[in-house]
């Protein structure tokens, strides 16, 4: 029977960064600092800062860093879905099964469709909180995402990567793209497959950027169309792509 008074201890010791990288480089063999600052920075943890200004991490920062890096590998889950899968384990609900996360989206979709005795409309998307900005070196993304210079040479060469317009610097949907090639990869999904994925891409934006033009004249500065249409575009393409692998 464990001591409360030693759980307590425990609980309250905190870890350096470094002590944390080192925790769970035996797991994560790809872990790296750049790599648990962005995930700080996408809200899935919060250290604490000592007085000194030094991120301090406790137990539950290191379980909860374990559990994000494990569903990114295992099922490489959507950041979003990993953060609202957090969500609900923190509100004290036991954690939804991954395959209906895959299946029906964020675990606040999930029993609701027995409930529903006719289709309802498509809700209008929810405003999201602004996410802070994503400013990597080259070097800060290769040690992110894993990748080797190589590799991330030959997606810029056919700018599948790309920095940030008129900057040297990479932003988040750089190292998204990074990290899915690496993993890809690994499947036998190659540049070539993947310059085949980017023109695809390119089609789609210009079939939306033309058919969304004169609502965007319409609506002025008054609302983010081409946002609000990027998110469903996002969502109908990835429920194609899952519907035709399950056949």
């Amino acid at each position: 029977m464990s001591n409360p008074s030693s759980d307590a201890l425990a609980s309250s010791v905190t870890r350096s960064i470094g002590q944390v990288l080192a925790s769970l480089k035996g797991d994560f063999p790809d872990i790296s600092i750049s790599k648990i600052r962005f995930l700080e920075s996408e809200g899935l943890i919060a250290p604490q800062r000592a007085p000194s200004g030094y991120r301090r991490y406790s137990a539950h920062d290191l379980e909860r860093l374990r559990y994000v890096l494990s569903v990114q590998r295992d099922h490489y889950l959507p950041l979003k879905v990993i953060k609202e899968q957090l969500a609900v384990i923190d509100s004290g609900q036991p954690a939804p099964a991954v395959a209906s996360l895959l299946r029906d989206g964020s675990p606040g979709e999930q029993g609701q469709t027995e409930a529903r005795a006719t289709p309802a409309p498509a809700p209008a998307p929810a405003p999201s909180t602004p996410r802070p900005p994503v400013r990597m070196t080259r070097a800060d993304l290769l040690e992110a995402s894993g990748l080797s210079d190589a590799a991330l040479t030959e997606l810029e060469r056919t700018q599948i990567v790309q920095p940030r317009r008129g900057t040297v610097h990479y932003g988040r949907d750089a190292l998204t793209i990074a990290i899915a090639a690496r993993r890809m990869a690994e499947y036998g999904i190659d540049g070539r497959h993947l310059r085949a994925f980017k023109m695809s891409a390119d089609r789609e934006v210009g079939l939306v950027e033309q058919a969304i033009a004169p609502h965007v004249r319409r609506a002025g500065g008054n609302r983010d169309v081409q946002g609000e249409v990027t998110q469903l575009v996002i969502s109908f393409h990835a429920a194609l792509v899952r519907t035709a692998m399950e056949r």
